[in-house]
């Protein structure tokens, strides 16, 4: 896996007490993530794979889900989910955490795979790809 596994558990520990502001960046424009979870899990592969040539896929990824509730990212998110489209882009995401008393800032970027859109938000389901601390 490209990112520290360390910095990885923190900020899912983080997350699970304090509730970070996350933020969203979609080409130019930002937008607050209402909610987020984030999980290790399994996903329907048996042995590890690259799919299409284009991206790798692991037996087991973290997952993050988060809510945005500015639905004007919606039209923006067409070239970034993975699947049929083939020129999807990375989403990249970014939060302070605290570790032992100081703030480190990290940049996450993420693979888009699935969306729930509601009357008022819209639910992004994402693979982890990138850990960065700035």
């Amino acid at each position: 896996m490209p990112f520290n596994k360390d910095l990885l558990e923190k900020l899912m520990e983080f997350n699970e007490k304090n509730s970070p502001k996350f933020t969203l960046y979609v080409n130019d424009d930002t937008y607050p993530i209402a909610s987020t979870s984030i999980t290790n899990s399994p996903i329907p592969v048996n042995e590890p794979t690259t799919r299409g040539g284009v991206y790798f896929s692991d037996k087991f990824a973290y997952k993050m889900k988060c809510v945005v509730e500015d639905l004007s990212v919606v039209p923006l998110l067409t070239k970034k989910m993975l699947g049929p489209n083939t020129e999807f882009g990375e989403l990249k995401i970014t939060t302070n955490i605290e570790s032992k008393g100081k703030s480190i800032p990290l940049e996450i970027f993420t693979n888009l795979t699935n969306s729930v859109q509601t009357p008022n938000s819209i639910e992004l389901g994402m693979i982890i790809v990138k850990l960065n601390s700035v």
